[in-house]
């Protein structure tokens, strides 16, 4: 990476990469994606204000059987949709080896974050409570979680509960303002955003109008950093919203996605 695209990066970004880190996959004035595994490329990455990211849960079955069966399998729900996703990886660990993998990253994005920024992660019923550990055996204050209520039509399951709740964590790095004195709106405590399998484009892709909400409660918060960047949902909403993000993304297949994403026309959110 030569000397010019270093000091781009740090005046559109306020970041600093080292001159080690690979050449990004896409890049334009609001967004620079990069292909390959995070835990390689965190270290490079500075001055981000918060990390927003659904990182895979390893939550689709108890036993090793169970979990290792390809995520199609595991998170599509062939009654409910007739589209196809690829597959993706990283999803296979048990309780104990995911809480040390989100330990290690989450320790790495705590050095990619300013004193006052934050980490806002989304999890499921199964592994909230390792990855509220895991972000606090790394360092993070952990400020409690947010449901997101995917619609009352979702996932029935008579004697029980619909399973159409998942969470969003909330963690800081170091003192925040809240109150009268702090920036921007009281939000509800709960977010209602349903699925709309039409716009999907990853298998466990979030709505675009849901990160778009998450991204505008703290308005302070302008740089954000998305390790698991799927199909660029949290890269996408930061574009059309004026701010600036930073996304990494292991699978190419994601890569591509994001990218011809990214290359449209763009309205604001």
């Amino acid at each position: 990476m030569g000397k010019s695209m270093i000091n781009n990066i740090r005046t559109a970004f306020a970041v600093r990469l080292e001159q080690s880190v690979i050449k990004p996959y896409y890049e334009d004035d609001s967004v620079i994606l990069y292909h390959g595994d995070s835990l390689d490329i965190l270290p490079h990455i500075k001055n981000i204000d918060a990390v927003v990211t659904d990182p895979p849960y390893s939550s689709g079955g108890m036993y090793r059987s169970d979990r290792s069966r390809s995520t199609a399998q595991k998170y599509q729900i062939m009654k409910e949709t007739t589209r196809t996703y690829a597959a993706f990886s990283g999803d296979n660990r048990d309780q104990r080896s995911f809480e040390k993998w989100v330990a290690w990253w989450a320790k790495q994005c705590l050095e990619c974050v300013n004193d006052s920024g934050g980490l806002i992660s989304f999890m499921d019923w199964r592994n909230l409570t390792s990855l509220i550990d895991a972000i606090q055996v790394a360092g993070w204050t952990y400020a409690g979680l947010t449901p997101w209520h995917k619609g009352t039509d979702l996932r029935p399951i008579k004697g029980w509960f619909r399973l159409n709740v998942e969470y969003i964590i909330w963690a800081t790095k170091g003192a925040i303002r809240k109150g009268a004195t702090a920036e921007g709106n009281c939000w509800d405590g709960i977010f209602y955003h349903r699925i709309n399998g039409k716009k999907k484009l990853h298998q466990t892709g979030k709505p675009l109008e849901l990160i778009g909400d998450v991204l505008k409660i703290r308005p302070e918060w302008n740089v954000f950093l998305d390790p698991f960047a799927g199909s660029g949902t949290t890269l996408f909403a930061a574009k059309m919203l004026g701010k600036k993000a930073i996304g990494i993304e292991i699978e190419e297949n994601n890569c591509e996605i994001i990218a011809n994403r990214l290359r449209q026309d763009v309205l604001a959110l």
